[in-house]
């Protein structure tokens, strides 16, 4: 009997565990992926109060056939004139990412996806320092993808994966291929509509900040994001 409970244990162990999710074995719903743009107010909270920073602008847009486009733009209230752009491209289908460039007052950035590899360069603008980057990698998703991805994945309660995820940043103690988690899927409400909110962190922050995602079950937009900065707390809220 007891060697019965163990290899029951060991067995069931292996059917729930999970791999890890890389462009080549994603799970996507691709008929929810459609050109959208949507504006989110960006507030921070102080002493149980909103203060706005700025708002957000993001675009989902089918360059063709194959390829997405996921573009950010940020305002901010306090430099209205700075500008703050990212720029992805990825596959459709399973979110292969093959470029990715982010340019604002302090750095700029250009990631080129290769086979096995990843090249660029970063610029950081205070110190006038380029990094050239040429570095292996492998089944990922970009960093900046994967918030956009979560939405299409086949959300569920208790829902819970890992997702290999490549980033960089010189200033960062882990760069190249790391991970990000989607730690819960629970279902909730908001402004009186049901929604999934969806937990997650990842190595950039090493586990130390959350972002929630309240998802439509509908049409997998977000309707609204709550961050938790090692105790900061920061939110979006979507206005069209």
């Amino acid at each position: 009997m007891k060697s019965f409970i163990v290899l029951l244990l060991i067995s069931s162990t292996s059917l729930f565990s999970q791999k890890i999710i890389t462009p080549e074995n994603v799970n996507i719903d691709q008929k929810m992926i459609k050109d959208e743009t949507t504006e989110s107010v960006w507030y921070a909270e102080n002493a149980g109060q909103k203060i706005e920073i700025g708002s957000i602008i993001t675009e989902l847009k089918k360059l063709n056939k194959t390829d997405l486009l996921i573009k950010t733009m940020v305002k901010m209230k306090q430099m209205p004139d700075a500008k703050w752009t990212d720029s992805t491209i990825v596959k459709t289908a399973n979110f292969l990412p093959s470029y990715h460039s982010s340019y604002n007052s302090m750095r700029d950035m250009v990631l080129k996806s290769g086979k096995n590899k990843v090249t660029g360069y970063y610029l950081d603008k205070k110190s006038g320092k380029k990094d050239l980057i040429d570095t292996e990698a492998v089944h990922y998703f970009d960093s900046s993808s994967y918030p956009i991805l979560i939405r299409f994945l086949p959300l569920q309660e208790n829902y819970s994966s890992e997702i290999s995820i490549f980033d960089y940043n010189p200033k960062a103690e882990k760069n190249g291929v790391i991970k990000a988690y989607v730690t819960s899927v629970k279902k909730a409400e908001y402004k009186d509509k049901p929604v999934w909110a969806v937990q997650t962190t990842d190595d950039i922050s090493n586990k130390t900040s959350t972002t929630t995602y309240y998802i439509d079950p509908e049409t997998r937009k977000v309707v609204k994001q709550e961050m938790d900065m090692k105790g900061r707390k920061m939110f979006l809220e979507v206005i069209k």
